[in-house]
């Protein structure tokens, strides 16, 4: 099995819905950030450049969500793949994004995995 680093459930409150009226305000998101990469650098030397910070995905993930206003969830999820590709190299990422817009449900999500290329 491959080496993961997860951020689960980072809580945030970000400007999306498919309504103006909805992104008007600012919505509680979970959104759930698992990289694929290598640890056994890491795990060997105990050296913080040998691996994904993950605090500095965190704040990566709430300045993308800072700058812009997505209709979709699916689009948001997309964007903090492309983020955390580009930014953070691991071999690959998946985001699920959880929402919590739809009464009488716990949630509504959506879950996308993004290879680097």
């Amino acid at each position: 099995m491959p080496d993961r680093i997860t951020i689960k459930d980072l809580e945030v409150r970000f400007h999306v819905g498919v309504p103006e009226e909805e992104r008007a305000t600012p919505q509680k998101l979970l959104i759930t950030i698992e990289m694929t990469h290598d640890l056994a650098p890491s795990a060997a030397n105990d050296y913080l450049a040998e691996t994904i910070n993950y605090f500095t995905v965190c704040q990566a993930v709430r300045a993308l969500g800072q700058a812009r206003r997505w209709k979709l969830i699916e689009a948001l999820a997309d964007d903090i793949c492309e983020c955390v590709l580009d930014q953070f190299k691991p071999s690959l990422v998946r985001v699920v994004i959880k929402k919590f817009i739809i009464p009488d449900t716990r949630w509504v999500s959506v879950e996308i995995t993004r290879p680097a290329s």
